[in-house]
């Protein structure tokens, strides 16, 4: 049986440059270093070596550790299989996590992890250990905390081929508990730093956490650390109210709100609870993944309410969806509503982009196109997005 994740359905908004830069540095020192397996006499026992000599000393051995061991070893790969496998992983889940750590941030993360995953199996191992595994088993969690929601698609070969979606949870959940410390051992026989891989999953997943925590990193409200906060708001309602307790008794703000209810006439009502369904209904579309059908009903919602604001990341969403199907004068409206209700978004440039090539190209608006081009241009760190915009500029000002 072969289960392996293939995608996910998120991609990073910037180039993730530091982790393309880590697969190849790794791809560059094992073709360097790696000169297949030999045989060396280590305290009068036979052990396999896959290392040219002169690289040997960079493995991490916990019987006569150096420092910089616990970040060298990181680099070295026993074949071709096992660098294969570790950079696949890394370019599935670290690009991701690095468009949202930052470059700096997620070097930080990556040879954090590394130390600590090789800490993990110096504490309990003293055989000599190598490879990027704990590391990318670090980035793996990070992801977890970041993106659990996000959907994987797995091809599975059992019998017969074919492929699943599973969200991040379920799966990195399973590869971490089941198929690591159950499945895993009983049918490889290579031997496999699995301490090392657990010190690394527990590294990244505690320290994204915190960052979110702190705020140190924005939260979008579908991280882990937000669904962690929503379960411990319902417990505690629920056990206020198993208690016996009204939570909301005494509160004059509530008083008020029922009195200005109970004025309400019966259309009114009636338009509320049209307004609340079609937002439930615009929530369930995108967990469905239906952005067609949730942007379809997001324009019938500003029809009757043009004041209603969906959360963040649905309203973005929708905007590319308006704009992708050349809606462009309501793609343009639920842009210029996120630029309003949510300015301190961490990729806000790229809405104003957005903005501006539709006020610019579609909608025949030069003046407000380049107050939106002009403060994009400001914060563009990609390339070609940044040369996008100013080339939009240069149309404009002929």
């Amino acid at each position: 049986m072969l289960i392996l994740p293939i995608r996910t359905n998120i991609r990073p908004r910037r180039t993730p440059y530091a982790n393309y830069a880590l697969i190849i540095l790794n791809v560059i020192i094992f073709a360097a270093t790696y000169i297949g397996t030999h045989r060396i006499v280590v305290d009068g026992q036979v052990v396999e070596r896959y290392l040219r000599p002169a690289a040997e000393q960079f493995m991490l051995n916990p019987a006569h550790p150096n420092l910089w061991q616990f970040v060298t070893y990181a680099f070295l790969h026993g074949g071709l299989l096992h660098v294969f496998g570790n950079m696949y992983f890394l370019y599935l889940f670290g690009n991701n996590v690095n468009d949202k750590l930052g470059n700096i941030g997620y070097l930080c993360l990556y040879l954090g992890g590394a130390v600590f995953a090789g800490v993990g199996h110096s504490l309990l191992h003293t055989n000599p250990v190598l490879g990027a595994s704990g590391a990318v088993a670090a980035v793996t969690g990070a992801y977890l905390v970041l993106f659990p929601q996000s959907l994987i698609t797995i091809l599975y070969i059992f019998f017969f081929i074919g492929t699943m979606e599973l969200s991040a949870l379920y799966f990195i959940l399973f590869k971490l508990i089941v198929w690591d410390n159950i499945v895993e051992p009983r049918f490889i026989f290579a031997s496999v730093a699995y301490d090392a891989h657990l010190a690394g999953y527990a590294y990244g997943i505690a320290a994204v956490v915190l960052m979110l925590a702190t705020g140190l990193i924005s939260s979008t409200g579908f991280d882990l650390w937000s669904m962690l906060k929503q379960w411990n708001r319902r417990r505690r309602y629920r056990d206020a109210v198993v208690n016996g307790c009204e939570p909301f008794a005494g509160r004059t703000t509530l008083t008020k709100r029922i009195k200005v209810e109970e004025l309400k006439t019966p259309a009114q009502t009636q338009h509320a609870e049209k307004i609340n369904r079609l937002r439930n209904e615009i929530g369930t579309r995108i967990a469905e993944r239906n952005l067609p059908a949730a942007a379809q009903i997001y324009l019938q919602l500003m029809e009757l309410d043009s004041t209603q604001v969906p959360p963040r990341q649905y309203l973005l969403d929708i905007a590319n969806q308006l704009a992708s199907e050349n809606k462009h004068a309501q793609s343009a409206q639920a842009y210029e509503k996120f630029l309003a209700h949510y300015p301190k978004y961490e990729y806000i440039e790229q809405v104003q982009l957005m903005l501006g090539l539709l006020y610019s190209r579609y909608l025949d608006k030069p003046d407000l196109a380049k107050k939106h081009l002009q403060a994009a241009a400001e914060k563009l760190s990609d390339p070609a997005q940044l040369k996008m915009c100013r080339d939009e500029l240069t149309k404009l000002q002929k």
